[in-house]
């Protein structure tokens, strides 16, 4: 499995997910809930506790690599995100016929490709730097750290909160995946679909650099 990392910025830090962060990650998750329409979010200290022993199972499992975020100017909790949909693929082609991944995500063999979800934050880290920071950390330690190819971003195609975060990172829309899973609060939800390849991501960098900037000043 991924050995866990922290990832430190000027806004934030980005800490390995543990049960100990239960209580912490709950009272981020208190305040103002309207932003959470679409998000799966703890409200209860019994759920923070099944929402973590979820993430770390997904870590143990080698396809999740789960993140506290914690605000370096006040030292709080105030969210969550982690790298997930973690894969090794045989590079290059040709494949084994019906075969198209390798080896599980380890330190040995870092993921080609990977995903960034799970993500949300306390309602009074929204509309700050915090997202676009995190972002940039992660979207460097997968490309400039493990190599990889591709990272996803995907969300409930009705959040347009969301999706316009995701845009404004410069992800390239794919397209709609109609009745795709359960939606987090009933019902099935269709999955907009964004995508940033290893050559898109120089252009990727220097626009969240920018933004960022921005936030700083």
């Amino acid at each position: 499995m991924l050995t866990p990392v922290t990832l430190q910025g000027k806004i934030v830090r980005l800490e390995p997910m543990t049960l100990e962060h239960a209580g912490d990650l709950l009272a981020a998750a208190v305040q103002d809930r309207s932003t959470y329409s679409y998000t799966n979010v703890p409200e209860s200290m019994e759920e923070a506790e099944a929402y973590i022993q979820g993430a770390l199972s997904g870590w143990k499992a080698g396809r999740m690599l789960p993140f506290v975020v914690r605000q370096l100017e006040t030292g709080r909790i105030i969210g969550s995100t982690r790298f997930l949909d973690l894969d090794v693929f045989s590079w290059p082609p040709p494949w084994p016929p019906g075969v198209a991944k390798g080896l599980s995500p380890s330190d040995e063999n870092p993921p080609t490709v990977a995903e960034i979800g799970s993500t949300w934050y306390s309602a009074s880290a929204q509309r700050t730097g915090v997202n676009t920071e995190c972002k940039l950390l992660l979207l460097t330690h997968a490309f400039e750290g493990w190599g990889s190819v591709r990272v996803t971003l995907k969300t409930d195609a009705r959040n347009m909160r969301s999706r316009g975060a995701i845009e404004r990172i410069g992800a390239l829309f794919e397209g709609i995946r109609r009745a795709h899973v359960p939606a987090s609060h009933g019902g099935i939800r269709d999955t907009a679909y964004y995508s940033i390849l290893a050559e898109e991501w120089p252009a990727v960098r220097a626009n969240l650099m920018e933004r960022l900037q921005r936030s700083y000043e």
